[in-house]
């Protein structure tokens, strides 16, 4: 096995400047002011990189059936289609077949480049069956990138066992660091083959999972840590345990909000416990960034997920579709090889590109290019802080303005000032139906949409509607769809730009200068 960093040299070079950054999505050192093998474990980890999930697919693999623990967020289903969470499959896998789906999407999705194990139980509750699946992979589709998510509980006894197969990936489910908090989301914990309830439960599910990260961090394993942001139980603990697991190593933390509908039957859901709203998660993730490089791109994925991020393509995968199949994956290899490569050149060359990003304007203009606010940055770092201003962009590629108001069902945040254009994260329309008619759930899904705008001074998008347009407005909501198909960066500068010169209270001295092409 490769040689691996130090506890230190991933857990304080990780974490020792905060800045905006391509790898994650948070608080932490910019991608590359990264060390270069970190950079090199993380640049095509759509997971671990914020940068890297425009580009770069994933795949999970149901292998886990059992888990070892209870939590009062979770129901594991595994013949379900149309739930989109965690802990849900439409067909749980034999290692054998783990392997052979693996083999046929990553011919037939070159991006592919992780495949995790990450349920719908525990994977590392079900340790021959997750150890086995990885075995024949190492062996047969080299290329790949190899990560699980767990709760930690069996963690320590498995750690070598991971590294033995070139893990450098894992996700740990941390809720908290107190016993008492711990003893109202777990119920009860499988320890030692017997039940352990209350707070003696809590109490070993923490020990072991503080001791895990430790023993993964000591050889070199990037660690992200996944917490469950869950109103009046663990919202101010979280604080805690991000400053906890940052001391401890861990690269990134992803504070994801509680996912309670009762239709899906989680103890949670049923007792009517609330999930966060979006300002509640927005300020959680802000107040642990100051702490802990934060993964703000996270789209809580099924356990048995194909795609990229926000998308799922496992219906064209079923045992059914790829039985019989014929797979070269020498061939695959090389052409997985050559679709990175291209995907690299794109990269490469988009940060080299001169900072001036000419953008599709409504209205005439003369020779002039837009300039990134992250460059001006750079080029006048002595600029004096302004207001800043939160932007939602309707986006199907993360890249671009490309998407109809009415059809986004997740909008990437932006906040914009004189300091530079940084990724918020991403927010998530959860409509609730039940109208008695058509008209009526309409309504009520704008109006769910607006109150997950909240905070938004401006929604950026190709198209929208004459009346989401009123509503919005009425909501103290600037629409704009004039930069349709414009690169978002190029698009949030303009109308920061159009704010400051409409007298928005931004102040003129510090807005973003149009430069002569």
């Amino acid at each position: 096995m490769e040689s691996k960093l130090s506890v230190n040299g991933v857990g304080a070079s990780c974490h020792d400047t905060r800045a905006a950054s391509g790898c994650g999505g948070g608080s932490g050192l910019a991608g590359s002011e990264l060390p270069a093998a970190i950079r090199a474990k993380i640049d095509n980890h759509p997971c671990f990189s914020e940068d890297a999930h425009h580009h770069y697919a994933r795949m999970h693999v149901a292998v886990a059936p059992a888990c070892n623990i209870q939590c009062h967020y979770c129901n594991r289903k595994y013949d379900c289609s149309n739930e989109s969470r965690p802990g849900v499959v439409s067909e749980l896998l034999t290692p054998d077949q783990a392997v052979s789906k693996v083999l046929a999407v990553a011919a037939a999705i070159p991006q592919m480049t992780v495949l995790g194990i990450a349920g719908p139980g525990d994977p590392l509750a079900n340790p021959q069956r997750t150890l086995e699946t990885f075995r024949q992979l190492t062996e047969k589709a080299p290329d790949i990138k190899l990560c699980v998510s767990t709760n930690g509980l069996a963690l320590p006894e498995l750690v070598d066992e991971l590294c033995l197969h070139n893990i450098e990936h894992v996700t740990i489910t941390i809720n908290c660091v107190d016993p008492d908090v711990g003893a109202q989301i777990y119920p009860w914990i499988f320890w030692k083959n017997r039940r352990v309830t209350g707070r003696k439960a809590a109490e070993i599910l923490i020990a072991q999972q503080q001791k895990g990260l430790e023993m993964l961090v000591a050889r070199g394993v990037l660690v992200k840590v996944n917490s469950v942001l869950i109103p009046g139980v663990n919202d101010e603990h979280l604080k805690e345990v991000s400053r906890v697991v940052k001391a401890k190593g861990a690269f990134l933390h992803n504070v994801m909000p509680l996912i309670a509908e009762p239709e899906h039957g989680t103890f949670y859901g049923l007792m009517g416990q609330r999930g966060p709203t979006a300002g509640e998660l927005g300020a959680l993730q802000e107040a642990c960034a100051g702490d802990m490089r934060m993964m703000r791109h996270c789209r809580q994925c099924r356990a048995d997920a194909v795609g990229m991020l926000g998308e799922d393509r496992g219906a064209e995968f079923t045992l059914e579709k790829i039985a019989g199949q014929e797979i070269d994956y020498a061939a695959a290899m090389v052409r997985r090889a050559e679709v990175h490569a291209s995907i690299e050149a794109q990269r490469a060359t988009k940060n080299q590109t001169p900072c001036a990003t000419q953008v599709p304007s409504p209205r005439p203009r003369t020779s002039e290019a837009y300039v990134s606010l992250a460059s001006l940055t750079r080029r006048r770092p002595t600029q004096p802080a302004t207001r800043p201003v939160l932007m939602a962009v309707a986006t199907t590629d993360g890249q671009h303005v490309d998407q109809h108001f009415a059809q986004a069902r997740t909008f990437a945040l932006y906040e914009a000032s004189a300091s530079g254009i940084r990724f918020i994260g991403e927010r998530r329309v959860v409509h609730e139906q039940g109208g008695s008619t058509s008209r009526d759930d309409t309504t009520r899904a704008l109006q769910q949409t607006i109150e997950m705008l909240a905070g938004c001074e401006v929604v950026l998008c190709s198209r929208i509607g004459y009346e989401p347009w009123g509503h919005l407005e009425a909501a103290g909501i600037r629409p704009n769809g004039e930069y349709a198909m414009a690169p978002i960066e190029a698009a949030i500068t303009a109308v920061y730009r159009e704010m400051v010169a409409a007298g928005h209270g931004l102040s003129p001295v510090t807005t973003p200068v149009l430069m002569t092409a």
